[in-house]
């Protein structure tokens, strides 16, 4: 039996931000490991540094020390241009407010992806139909983002963060602005994409324990160290 690839590394990762005359220390130390094709999840209290990790997880800030690598390359050493092409490649995100872009219908910001990625418009177009059949959107395409209730931006966010095939989906409390049931959806739908695309890994943050316990893999932030689910 092969061994289960790491698709993230954490090793001793720190950040510490600069305010006013005040430094705060985020992160302290953090080390992580996710396998391909987990399901983990992150957990903290408000201000514990979930998205701080999660933005540094997926390029978009750099950390003060320690080394992070996804999919085997260590992101914290790109470039800007290529961190922007990596995150293109390898990673899709999903956050708490949705991101859609209002003048865009559903189908045109599910699409956007794809033209940073050089995909051509009809292979996009057709990419973003299958997805959003997936996501039980196919009724919707046409429509602008203002026009579908929460639980349907979050269903076309994740079909736009699905665009490029990415190996990590990284996702801020997907549920945080939903109600109950439209949160409880977004997660089976979360469930139904894991079982579909089996080497996609996901990072979840959730505040909501239940939550993480649909998860292979929980890490809490605690002080700014990583306290995993087997301590």
């Amino acid at each position: 039996m092969n061994k289960p690839q790491i698709i993230v590394e954490l090793r001793n990762v720190t950040r510490t931000y600069q305010i006013g005359k005040e430094r705060l220390p985020v992160l302290r130390g953090v080390n992580w490991e996710i396998l391909r094709g987990e399901w983990a999840c992150l957990l903290g209290a408000s201000g514990s540094g979930k998205t701080t990790l999660l933005n540094l997880i997926g390029a978009l800030e750099k950390p003060d020390g320690g080394e992070i690598k996804i999919a085997g390359v260590d992101v914290s050493k790109l470039s800007r241009r290529d961190a922007a092409q990596f995150r293109n490649r390898k990673l899709g995100f999903v956050f708490q407010s949705y991101h859609l872009l209002p003048e865009l219908s559903v189908l045109e910001n599910v699409m956007l992806p794809g033209g940073f990625a050089g995909l051509s418009r009809s292979a996009a177009r057709s990419r973003a139909q299958e997805l959003l059949e997936v996501v039980g959107l196919a009724e919707r395409i046409k429509h602008r983002p203002g026009e579908l209730s929460g639980g349907e931006q979050q269903r076309a966010a994740i079909a736009r963060a699905l665009l490029n095939s990415p190996e990590l989906l990284l996702a801020d409390e997907p549920t945080g602005n939903l109600d109950s049931r439209s949160g409880q959806a977004i997660l089976d739908l979360f469930g139904e994409l894991k079982k579909a695309n089996r080497d996609c890994s996901i990072i979840m943050i959730t505040h909501n324990r239940e939550v993480a316990k649909l998860a292979n893999r929980t890490g809490e932030l605690i002080d700014g160290v990583m306290k995993l689910d087997s301590e």
